[in-house]
């Protein structure tokens, strides 16, 4: 029988999920961007150790200082430290006390994930986009080769031994069925009205004819079929089709480069999702202990249960995120985002393959879907794509990013900006910056209506429901103990007020962590001794300032693998730091 240890007195009125608002939390509001994190050796003197003890129940409310707007353009770089420096001053609360209802230092939660090219690809750039708030480094398959792929694996790698307080998880993103294209000797411009063919014959490129890689591409096409070229710069309609061509007029026109993308409106390609090129890369992430594949145009969840069970043949621990971009892939969305570890909502392809409008749609329905399932979500492309060439966002790109954050989404990705964009370091920071503004304004503890529901198939998650409830009244954070992550994504999903800090005593763990909404994954060793080792965590999180003395925490004991308790027990605790 499952047992609930609470070193507080909690009476049985319902614990009000929204108490512990974000809201309040503007007292340190722009620390250092990415969670801080530190090995703790076993050998370490503990004399002074923080010292844990019982309290009584005591409810004193205070009201927090209003919260200031935070300057957003990456010019004012010289102005905004010393803003910050006065941000961080703030004394959000009417007293200096702390204790029931006083706020753990604030941190963003969201995560960012940056693709890594021609211009972030070298140790120096690495290293500032991981101090600028870079959590997840990808790696384009569609870009590059193994060699250039392996030097960036080699150089996070070598980041994550060499710093203590951070760590980056790696990404693989697969390069998919795309139909692209062929080589040209220089652009075309094409005009409205004009005609255009496209041959799966190899090698041609002339001013009114260009190759397709794809030979089926005849097939899939029909007469009055939408052609868009390079994700809807461009636009053709199929006025007739031969064995081997496809003959358009152009609808939009503008300048037709080599190998460009090309979609047809409301259809997909017959390619296999998983490609021999894509197995040759997953083979190359396998070896080199990837993080996270994100798997190019899934269309069912059977190519999910393939990829799984090949990781599983090879016994590698990686983590399968599907790309939605594929319009068949919409009516399968359940299935696919069941069978794997998440989902990323890749608007570019999805935006080309539907009508534009039902993008936004999708993207709300495709997160509340993970977040209710218990899946990690992330949000892609032109996230800030004015910022490729421009030092400064648009202000609909700012509200994008807020959207994004708002609607519960454990990472936002870059792509172009940080591959090969002029302001690779400025377009994180606007990132950063954003996201963290706006989760100062979302109330706590706002959950989906039926994650409640779905997530029942172990007392675990009843005890993360719980301990998030208990979280977010008292406005603790919340402390874990995880061998495999299990008990700290729970956690994450529930979206609790207060920061999660993550120990685990296995560095692949702390790695795929980093991508979790709210998870400051930590490494420590375990000892024996569970109280020794609570003791050590508290005195880590003091001495790199995550919490504050005399501060309380949520510490919750539970899980698919017991450490210190029995498999029927679980526990939840308040604790005193």
């Amino acid at each position: 029988m499952a047992q609930v240890v609470a070193s507080r007195s909690i009476q049985s009125t319902p614990l009000c999920p929204t108490s512990g608002s974000a809201r309040d939390r503007t007292q340190n509001l722009l620390k250092p961007p990415s969670f801080a994190s530190k090995v703790f050796p076993l050998g370490e003197n503990n004399n002074k150790r923080s010292k844990l003890r019982l309290r009584s129940l005591q409810i004193s409310a205070r009201k927090s200082a209003p919260s200031e707007v935070i300057p957003m353009s990456p010019e004012d770089d010289p102005k905004i430290e010393e803003h910050l420096q006065h941000l961080r001053g703030v004394q959000p609360f009417g007293e200096n006390s702390v204790g029931m209802w006083s706020k753990p230092t604030f941190r963003r939660k969201t995560k960012i994930v940056c693709t890594i090219g021609p211009s972030t690809n070298t140790r120096e750039m690495i290293w500032k986009l991981a101090e600028a708030g870079m959590n997840v480094a990808r790696l384009n398959m569609s870009h590059g080769d193994h060699a250039s792929h392996q030097k960036v694996i080699d150089l996070v790698k070598e980041y994550n031994a060499s710093h203590e307080d951070n760590v980056i998880a790696i990404m693989l993103d697969t390069k998919g069925p795309e139909v692209r294209s062929g080589d040209l000797p220089q652009p075309i411009t094409l005009m409205p009205g004009q005609e255009f063919t496209f041959t799966i014959q190899r090698g041609v490129g002339t001013a009114d004819c260009v190759s397709v890689n794809y030979d089926d591409f005849v097939n899939d096409v029909e007469m009055g079929d939408m052609l868009l070229v390079d994700g809807g710069m461009m636009s053709m309609v199929v006025k007739s089709k031969t064995e081997d061509s496809v003959k358009c007029e152009v609808v939009d026109g503008g300048e037709l480069k080599s190998r460009r993308h090309l979609n047809v409106r409301g259809k997909s390609a017959t390619l296999p999702s998983i490609t021999e090129k894509d197995w040759d890369d997953i083979k190359f992430g396998v070896d080199n202990k990837v993080d996270f594949y994100a798997v190019s145009f899934v269309k069912d969840a059977e190519v999910v249960h393939e990829l799984k069970n090949y990781l599983k043949s090879c016994g590698a621990d990686i983590h399968v995120i599907v790309k939605i971009e594929s319009a068949d892939s919409i009516p399968n969305l359940h299935s696919i985002i069941t069978a794997s570890d998440g989902a990323m909502v890749a608007r570019g392809d999805l935006g080309a393959e539907l009508p534009i409008e039902e993008v936004p749609l999708l993207q709300e329905e495709i997160i509340n879907l993970c977040r209710s399932m218990g899946k990690a979500v992330i949000v892609a492309t032109n996230m800030l794509e004015s910022m490729i060439v421009h030092p400064t966002p648009t202000r609909a790109e700012v509200s994008d990013i807020a959207i994004a954050v708002r609607e519960g989404s454990d990472g936002i990705m870059l792509s172009g900006e940080t591959a090969h964009g002029k302001f690779p370091l400025k377009a994180v920071q606007v990132m950063h910056t954003v996201a963290l503004r706006t989760e100062a304004t979302i109330p706590g503890g706002k959950m989906p209506p039926n994650i409640g529901q779905v997530l029942k198939n172990h007392m675990s998650e009843m005890f993360a429901y719980h301990a998030t409830m208990m979280s977010n009244t008292l406005g603790t954070s919340t402390v874990v103990f995880t061998r495999t992550g299990f008990m700290a994504v729970l956690l994450s999903h529930y979206r609790p007020s207060g920061t999660i800090f993550a120990f685990t005593d296995e560095k692949r763990v702390q790695q795929r962590l980093a991508l979790y909404q709210g998870v400051c994954p930590i490494y420590m060793e375990f000892c024996d001794d569970s109280e020794a080792t609570f003791r050590r965590a508290l005195d880590l999180l003091l001495k790199q300032a995550m919490v504050k003395e005399g501060e309380e925490v949520a510490l919750v004991q539970s899980g698919r693998q017991p450490i210190w308790r029995f498999q029927s027990t679980h526990n939840i605790q308040v604790r005193k730091v």
